[in-house]
């Protein structure tokens, strides 16, 4: 799998996401600071709760261009059979039968790209099932617990 190329689509994902949250704080900065939003008594509370909505998405906006900027500058290698995962590798894991793969990420863990046609979820080393796989190497046969579920799982490969 190439994954300067799946780099790149990590990025333009987050970068699409980061366009929905500036849509939306600046509609909520207008809605907040509009004449309309006025509150009309003391309990009236509207203008306070759009401008709440408005930090928020920006908040948002924020950590997505710091999670931009941090796979703009992460450093791509390619990890060996021998090598230990950690973060930028491309881990396929068999778990319950199933087979998956997983980037392990700097950030913007949950966001699932398709690359080589096959889909990929981003995991953080804060995520449960990276903190067990970081560290282990390819060929390994561990068990990992996610949620209150404690599988068998088979290390298949890591690049």
């Amino acid at each position: 799998m190439n994954k300067q190329l799946l780099v790149e689509k990590i990025i333009a994902s987050l970068a699409a996401g980061l366009q929905g949250y500036a849509r939306s704080a600046q509609a909520a900065h207008a809605e907040a600071t509009d004449e309309q939003s006025k509150a009309e008594n003391k309990y009236d509370t509207r203008g306070l709760e759009a401008s709440y909505l408005a930090h928020g998405q920006s908040r948002q906006a924020a950590e997505v261009m710091q999670a931009i900027a941090q796979y703009e500058s992460l450093v791509l290698r390619a990890f060996g059979p021998k090598e230990p995962i950690d973060i930028g590798a491309i881990v396929e894991v068999e778990r319950a039968g199933e087979r998956a793969v997983y980037f392990i990420g700097p950030s913007a863990g949950g966001v699932e790209i398709e690359c080589d046609g096959e889909p990929v979820l981003v995991i953080t080393p804060q995520s449960p099932l990276s903190r067990q796989l970081i560290g282990h190497r390819q060929g390994k046969r561990l068990e990992v617990t996610i949620g209150h579920s404690r599988d068998r799982c088979h290390i298949v490969a890591v690049s």
